[in-house]
């Protein structure tokens, strides 16, 4: 049966699909969170779990209170990102994502559909069953667009892992946790106590 990019069902599988577009993406009826990654759908965990919940709030908190009167803005999810390569146009658009946070400090990235561009930091809380999306397929695309700061943070294990974009590559931190503060390169005079962040966890 020919599939309806109209009334796509993303609880099929990944393969059973083509290659599509932003264009395609604004056209779709779905419940739920997806994303397109390179063309093809993704579809989002269940609804975050507690302790994923707390951590975001956390971190987009303080940093709000921290960027007030700055040029710089932070989102959550749900929250498109577009990430062209080529060029701006929807058809031309293969993946669109939703980060859990994002700070952009280019106000022209930033339109009524949400980011185009690269955002200058994104936070994800890994949530089970989208670690290897997190860790494999948008570590590629965040890479390539030119993020210039990707956390992946792990709640069960409380521990943070810091990639930043050194001449187009990405070079990771150690494994942070308890006990240490991280100042951020992409945020200028930010930094995160992850006793705060984790204080719940333990």
């Amino acid at each position: 049966m020919k599939k309806d990019k109209n009334h796509i069902n993303v609880e099929e599988p990944i393969a059973d699909y083509g290659s599509y577009s932003y264009a395609d993406y604004l056209t779709w009826e779905f419940e739920g969170m997806i994303e397109l990654i390179k063309g093809k759908v993704f579809k989002q965990a269940a609804a975050p779990r507690v302790n994923h919940q707390r951590i975001s709030m956390k971190i987009s908190g303080a940093l709000y209170n921290f960027l007030q009167g700055k040029k710089c803005e932070v989102f959550t999810a749900p929250f498109d990102v577009r990430l062209p390569l080529k060029s701006k146009k929807n058809k031309d658009i293969d993946t669109v994502v939703q980060p859990d946070i994002c700070v952009i400090c280019d106000p022209e990235k930033i339109d009524e559909l949400g980011c185009i561009g690269a955002p200058d930091l994104i936070i994800e809380v890994l949530s089970p069953g989208n670690n290897k999306k997190e860790i494999t397929h948008k570590y590629e695309v965040y890479e390539a667009a030119g993020v210039k700061e990707y956390w992946l943070i792990h709640p069960n294990e409380c521990t943070l892992l810091v990639y930043s974009l050194v001449n187009g590559c990405y070079q990771s931190s150690k494994l942070l946790t308890f006990g240490e503060t991280f100042a951020l390169k992409a945020v200028e005079g930010f930094s995160l106590d992850l006793d705060k962040v984790f204080e719940e966890l333990k």
